[in-house]
């Protein structure tokens, strides 16, 4: 059954583009223990937990508590809008989306809309919940801080109107809907904070009694440019520093990827990276253009994003830990 296993984490947490997948550790041989021996001695490490690779994270996902998230839970709830299977995993009711198809392994993705299982059409769906049992505390894990990532992402929801306020490149912004100024050619125009101090002012192309939506597009569409601007910067920065050459750029409002590179050179990167601050926005460049020297995530190409942003790790957890406005 372990041999069945392949494991993938949902990116917005990020960046991801090649599905990766290692072999299970072996079962333990569980020894009684001599009624002559002593209490286990406190502090003791844990066993080593099997390694759990995101579709463009090739590091190991940390140990599990001592307790079971399963044991901890209560009266929790996961269910996939596609749900056609459940299972009871200790006190949480996981509700998933169920397929098979022409693979080899059993398939775990957590995503923004909650679990997904893929099965070869051979394995009896008993194997596919004993699998699920198996990797209990790892899914509601996952499925837990997808929850928490989501309910952060809903409390950055923005009302769109006059005063309504998002981060730009990891400062403020406050919109101000200005239609009378002559600037409807670049759609707005970002004026600097008042003696220095709060956010800047963002004045949009805009009718006063513009609908939501209107003022939304607008505010993305300004966005956009800048983004297109920045990216553009960026990637001339960093590819002579690693001796490869991007040919295209294109924008991508993908829902659970930061951005993708392909090897004849086309580099997609999300416009929404313009809410994040120049740092992170630099870490997401050098890793595309990383892989125009390196196709996977092996050691080497995190080496390669190293040599141009050395304190790369810290970038990429801030990418998952910050939730960006969300505009639908």
């Amino acid at each position: 059954m372990r041999g069945l296993l392949q494991f993938t984490m949902d990116l917005f947490e990020g960046l991801g583009s090649e599905l990766a997948q290692q072999p299970p550790a072996p079962p333990r041989r569980v020894k009684k223990p001599k009624l002559v021996a002593p209490p286990a001695a406190p502090g003791l490490l844990p066993p080593a937990p099997v390694p759990v690779v995101a579709e463009d994270d090739k590091d190991a996902v940390a140990a599990p508590p001592a307790v079971p998230l399963s044991d901890t839970l209560t009266l929790a709830n996961f269910v996939h809008p596609q749900a056609s299977r459940e299972v009871v995993l200790g006190s949480a009711r996981v509700a998933y989306e169920f397929k098979r198809g022409k693979r080899k392994t059993i398939g775990f993705l957590v995503g923004a809309e909650g679990l997904s299982v893929r099965a070869p059409r051979w394995v009896a769906l008993r194997d596919v919940d004993a699998a699920i049992r198996e990797k209990a505390d790892w899914i509601l894990r996952k499925l837990t801080e997808t929850q928490q990532r989501h309910a952060r992402v809903e409390a950055t929801r923005i009302e769109w109107k006059d005063g309504a306020e998002f981060p730009f490149m990891g400062e403020p912004v406050v919109i101000q809907l200005d239609p009378k100024h002559g600037f409807a050619s670049v759609g707005g125009t970002l004026d600097a904070a008042v003696d220095g101090n709060g956010p800047r002012t963002l004045r949009l192309a805009v009718a006063q009694n513009a609908e939501p939506s209107q003022i939304r597009d607008a505010a993305q569409a300004w966005l956009m440019r800048q983004a297109r601007r920045l990216f553009i910067e960026r990637l001339d920065h960093f590819a002579p520093r690693l001796g490869v050459r991007w040919q295209k750029l294109s924008l991508s409002n993908a829902a659970t990827r930061w951005g993708s590179a392909s090897a004849d050179g086309s580099i997609r990167l999300n416009w929404r990276l313009i809410h994040f601050g120049l740092p992170v926005i630099d870490y997401v460049v050098a890793h595309e253009l990383a892989h125009l020297r390196v196709m996977d995530h092996s050691h080497r190409f995190w080496e390669t994003v190293e040599s141009v942003v050395p304190d790369y790790d810290l970038l990429r957890q801030k990418l998952k830990d910050e939730a960006v406005p969300r505009w639908s």
